[in-house]
């Protein structure tokens, strides 16, 4: 059977900056006197724009020679179904590659940098220009991925929420997160600025920022493992400050039970209108997930 009528191929994309300025401030001519008005240059997100879409134009005309295809914006993921055979290309930056992969159950991930030039690319080892030439062998199952460990935050409700690179658990505002913290044996009451659980993919991004001054070596990104970090833990009559980091391993899970009587939340990959509620009397288990992302490399 013909491996192109048994695939889609979805296109994952996202609003360019200029997109989000005129979604904001209704027209392009308003948008442009916004920005301008700051000092800022806005034919640069005029360029940005145009490459951008360019690129997914291009993609979408190579990948039509190929097989069924759908765009789908990040916005719509959270209730967007993927087919178990679907092969998934994000266009975009780093950022998209991570929010795309928590929502699939192991189809093969594409990066593609839309414009090399202007991002870094550590998740997107593919050029447009690529896919012409190399995803006809995808399509017959002749690839290598790179297997990444994600993050599993499940709620004593039953909601369920993925990261690739770091969960978040604390407060929506800049106010203190109470909670009951266990791991193993260990317990304590607690009052921070939130709790940080990270994946070997996100060791490099807030975590290390958390970790500041020390000596700190990445994590690979398919580590059967996972490390917290306690936000500015606060010492005082009724919290403690003794259990502030350590690892989340295939035996040890990490438990808090919220003491916030509103605005605690919880969410993944830096995308905190994608949240999970968590208030007083809830209680949520951290652990390694058991599904894994395969980036195509």
């Amino acid at each position: 059977m013909d491996p192109r009528t048994e695939t889609k191929l979805v296109v994952v994309t996202r609003k360019t900056r200029l997109e989000e300025l005129v979604a904001r401030h209704n027209t392009i001519s308003q948008a442009r006197f916004y920005i301008e008005r700051l000092g800022a240059d806005f034919m640069d997100y005029i360029h940005e724009h145009e490459v951008y879409h360019s690129a997914i134009q291009e993609a979408r005309t190579v990948l039509e020679r190929l097989g069924r295809v759908q765009l789908v914006e990040r916005s719509f993921l959270p209730n967007f179904i993927f087919g178990p055979k679907d092969v998934v290309i994000a266009i975009g930056q780093d950022g998209l590659v991570a929010n795309t992969m928590k929502y699939l159950e192991g189809q093969p991930l594409l990066g593609v940098n839309p414009e090399p030039t202007r991002w870094d690319g550590v998740l997107l080892p593919w050029r447009v220009g690529d896919l012409a030439r190399r995803l006809p062998s995808l399509l017959t199952g002749r690839f290598k991925t790179q297997e990444v460990t994600m993050a599993k935050a499940s709620l004593s409700g039953g909601q369920v929420l993925y990261g690739v690179n770091d969960i978040f658990i604390g407060p929506k505002s800049h106010t203190s997160a109470r909670y009951t913290i266990r791991v193993g044996a260990k317990e304590e009451r607690q009052s921070s600025s939130g709790i940080i659980v990270s994946t070997g993919l996100g060791s490099t991004g807030w975590l290390q920022s958390l970790r500041a001054g020390t000596r700190h070596t990445p994590m690979p990104w398919d580590a059967r493992y996972l490390h917290f970090a306690v936000r500015e833990p606060f010492a005082s009559k009724t919290s403690s400050a003794s259990l502030v980091c350590g690892t989340i391993d295939e035996q040890h899970h990490l438990t808090l039970e919220s003491a916030m009587p509103d605005n605690g939340v919880i969410f993944s990959d830096g995308i905190e209108s994608d949240y999970l509620e968590f208030n007083a009397g809830m209680t949520v288990s951290l652990s390694i997930a058991e599904k894994s992302g395969y980036l195509v490399i």
